[in-house]
């Protein structure tokens, strides 16, 4: 599909973008060291080009139901949001976030080579412009494991041998895959199993079992705080945050990657917006997704850049100076049993699930 209501080149959005005046944009994403590395990469730049100064949110989590809720006031007050793919699809169907055609709306690789073939796969959605490829997994204390550390995620289930709290995101996503997989389910039936209502009550019974040891999370930025505040001995988050507090802050805590649950997180412009808002975004998006932007953000947090052009020039951290590869969720030595996440499962079946998870929660 290609977009109806506006179709613009790349010539076009300079020239339109150049005739904006200086004013100010909200750009919403998930805080933290996430918030970190777009603000060095992109943000700042960004301001600099064009003079726009550029207001962060931090309500990405709850991105579905904000836009939801500021297109039926028919107040959007959002211009540029990052979102997980499931979320962009689920935008994208419901007419929330516009459609983007890439090959006119994006930059090419310096090679000349499309943004559409540059991104691949990775463009999942008609309306999303997808930044990293990041993951879900686990960090854990390396002084409160013992001698053996977890070498594999069904640790999490383990309160014998890995007594104390765990933290866990508040939401279904993830957590009913780790907890059937941790049931007995193998890998390629989870979400045929998860589909159905037995299997949904298979894994909240599982996920039961460790549930009066859980802390629950809404910020990706809670499991770093509460593993370096030794609050919790193991806890799921994303693995870029978790770069930050071992690398970065130099706590006493490990990676476990079994399991790791890979993702895409990018870019939606919302539906409704104002012509003159709609172009700024629109010029803010190519210049964010071009090859070199997506090369330097991982400068600073370890994702993997969505586009194949980008990846050659990751190097090594702006600031600490180490090689930036090994500590990406796709480097072959942490991919060796990764999880693949189902954005179509998602999209068709999260609200159903969340609800049940949720009265599940509040038992």
């Amino acid at each position: 599909m290609k977009p109806t209501k506006t179709l613009l080149t790349a010539a076009a959005l300079a020239t339109a973008a150049g005739s904006l005046s200086a004013e100010e944009m909200t750009i919403v994403s998930w805080g933290g060291a996430y918030s970190k590395s777009q603000l060095k990469a992109y943000h700042e730049p960004y301001s600099e080009k064009s003079g726009v100064t550029i207001l962060n949110d931090d309500s990405s989590a709850e991105a579905v139901a904000k836009l939801r809720a500021m297109n039926e006031a028919g107040n959007i007050t959002w211009d540029v949001v990052d979102v997980v793919a499931a979320d962009a699809i689920r935008l994208c169907d419901e007419g929330l976030a516009m459609e983007i055609d890439p090959d006119t709306m994006l930059a090419p690789a310096p090679d000349g080579t499309s943004a559409a073939d540059d991104f691949g796969d990775l463009l999942v959605s008609d309306c999303f412009i997808p930044q990293i490829v990041y993951s879900t997994t686990f960090g854990y204390r390396t002084d409160l494991v013992g001698d053996t550390p977890p070498a594999d995620v069904c640790a999490v289930f383990d309160l014998e041998a890995y007594p104390g709290k765990r933290s866990l995101e508040k939401r279904a996503i993830n957590n009913m895959e780790w907890a059937l997989i941790c049931d007995g389910v193998a890998k390629d039936d989870v979400y045929d199993v998860l589909a159905t209502p037995e299997g949904q009550d298979q894994a909240l019974a599982k996920l039961g079992t460790i549930k009066d040891n859980v802390v629950w999370w809404s910020a990706g930025a809670d499991t770093p705080q509460l593993l370096a505040d030794g609050e919790i001995i193991m806890g799921s988050t994303y693995n870029g945050r978790l770069f930050s507090v071992i690398e970065e802050q130099n706590q006493p805590v490990a990676m476990l990657w079994d399991a790791q649950i890979f993702d895409l997180d990018g870019w939606i412009i919302p539906a409704g917006l104002s012509e003159e808002r709609q172009q700024r975004a629109l010029d803010y998006i190519m210049f964010a997704t071009d090859t070199q932007r997506l090369a330097d953000q991982a400068k600073y947090i370890s994702y993997g850049p969505a586009r194949a052009s980008s990846a050659p020039l990751v190097g090594q951290h702006a600031e600490l100076g180490i090689d930036m590869a090994p500590h990406m969720p796709t480097d072959p030595e942490n991919a060796k049993n990764t999880f693949l996440y189902n954005y179509e499962f998602w999209a068709d079946y999260r609200d159903d699930i969340e609800a049940k998870f949720q009265a599940w929660l509040a038992q």
